[in-house]
């Protein structure tokens, strides 16, 4: 089905744990980005268009770089995460400097974004079959169910780092369809996966094939009128924690979900993920992606060959 579908591509955080611009790192046999081979998939995949959502400051940079050689082979367009952008009567400290979340961003990409669209962060590696799963997803999405948003799920075997926890989102699922998410701290102790969730309730152990979110979300636009409604009570109820309050996708999706906005289809992938959370991840990260150019998963260089 030929039907316009959108990437946003969530790159206006900066890597603190990772000590800078992990979004830059030159991961490839050829100096290539994780995000390369993000919109390599996507368009294997059949997406039309590519909206990085990145920081003002950041622009001349990725434009030179990543947009410099994606931009022969498919649209591109980039949007900017602003503290001002938000709602007219409240303001956010001028010392804060860190973008206000995930939620937010997706806010700042309203202009840019009329069809169904999924998002990812910029730094995750999330394999071909995540994006021809979530592409298959949006061009089916029906015109008369404008409330339908889907979720690709990931075992949490295949998204952990040998360097330290992670934090994933733990989904309990009913016929498909997302219930719940804790959002979780998880390490693998022993053998064992130790989910630790992050509003302070008590660990628990998760199976290997226990499905979570790697924030790759799929959406209509209605998702824009839902966030702009849920933001002024966001705002409120942080109002003594403005300078580090994050505004999360995630959360938002939940209300969605709990308030009987929208429904939420989880979608399984085989996939194995990829990120640099920590420094120490770099050199794994680069030998998986090696490994699919053998394997000829990915041409040597990929935009030439």
């Amino acid at each position: 089905m030929n039907k316009d579908i959108t990437l946003v591509i969530l790159a206006a955080g900066m890597g603190s744990r990772f000590g800078g611009l992990k979004q830059i790192e030159p991961m490839g046999p050829n100096k290539e980005f994780i995000i390369d081979y993000s919109v390599y998939d996507a368009i294997k995949a059949g997406f039309t268009k590519i909206v990085f959502l990145i920081k003002e400051e950041n622009y001349e940079l990725f434009k030179s770089t990543i947009g410099s050689r994606v931009e022969p082979h498919i649209k591109v367009e980039y949007c900017f995460q602003k503290n001002d952008n938000i709602p007219e009567g409240y303001t956010i400290p001028e010392e804060r400097k860190k973008p206000l979340g995930t939620a937010h961003a997706i806010s700042c990409c309203e202009k840019c974004v009329n069809e169904p669209f999924m998002i990812i962060n910029a730094d995750d590696f999330y394999g071909r079959d995540a994006y021809m799963v979530g592409a298959n997803f949006l061009k089916n999405i029906s015109t008369t169910k404008p409330y339908q948003y889907g979720l690709v799920g990931y075992y949490v075997k295949n998204t952990i780092t040998e360097n330290g926890s992670v934090k994933r989102g733990v989904c309990e699922v009913e016929n498909k369809a997302l219930t719940k998410i804790t959002e979780s701290s998880i390490s693998k102790e022993d053998g064992r996966y130790i989910a630790r969730p992050l509003d302070g309730t008590n660990e628990f152990t998760v199976e290997p094939d226990t499905i979570v979110s790697m924030n790759m979300l799929l959406f209509t636009p209605s998702i824009f009128s839902f966030i702009k409604e849920k933001f002024p009570e966001f705002l409120n109820l942080n109002k003594d924690n403005l300078e580090k309050c994050e505004f999360l996708i995630p959360d938002v999706l939940f209300s969605a979900i709990k308030e009987k906005y929208a429904t939420c289809d989880v979608l399984q992938t085989t996939s194995t993920w990829y990120g640099v959370t920590y420094k120490e991840d770099t050199e794994g990260v680069k030998k998986a992606l090696q490994n699919l150019v053998s394997i000829g998963e990915y041409p040597n260089n990929l935009w030439e060959d």
